[in-house]
């Protein structure tokens, strides 16, 4: 099962990275994350080790294992026979012709095994939701430190 949130926003890319790959501050910006705790390799990067809780769902300890600074970090966490995976990319201006002040963040969640059909079907509304929440909250922030940076540089 896949799912994916692509959004535009209307900050840097490097402010949006700054904010996304902050991990442990996630959930001061998203209602989809409850608490995260880095458990080994902070701050986080490759091979680093993170405990994430979210509402309704029991805490997992998922495992950063690509990870490309200022573009791209994709984790994987395995519960109930399913391997899923978190992919969270950042998209700069000029990978995009026409939008160098805006930076498109896709967030995707990969879950495959032998119970992923069922719990992908259980979870596919939550999971949506969550990723809404996720894209969401990462462009309210990430608009409110751009507005903030451009008003101090005036």
């Amino acid at each position: 099962m896949n799912f994916e949130a692509e959004i535009e926003i209307d900050a840097p890319s490097a402010t949006v990275w700054a904010i996304l790959a902050d991990v442990e501050r996630w959930p001061e910006w998203t209602a989809s994350v409850k608490k995260v705790e880095i458990l080994s390799g902070a701050p986080a990067g490759l091979s680093t080790k993170v405990r994430v809780k979210q509402p309704r769902l029991r805490a997992l300890v998922w495992d950063i294992t690509d990870f490309v600074p200022g573009r791209e970090f994709t984790w994987h966490a395995s519960t109930l026979g399913v391997r899923c995976a978190g992919i969270h990319r950042v998209e700069t201006g000029s990978d995009r012709p026409g939008s160098d002040n805006t930076t498109k963040v896709v967030l995707r969640m990969e879950q495959v095994g032998v119970l992923a059909p069922l719990v992908g079907l259980l979870t596919a509304r939550l999971t949506r939701r969550y990723l809404s929440y996720e894209a969401e909250g990462l462009k309210a922030r990430a608009e409110e430190w751009a507005a903030r940076s451009s008003k101090a540089r005036q």
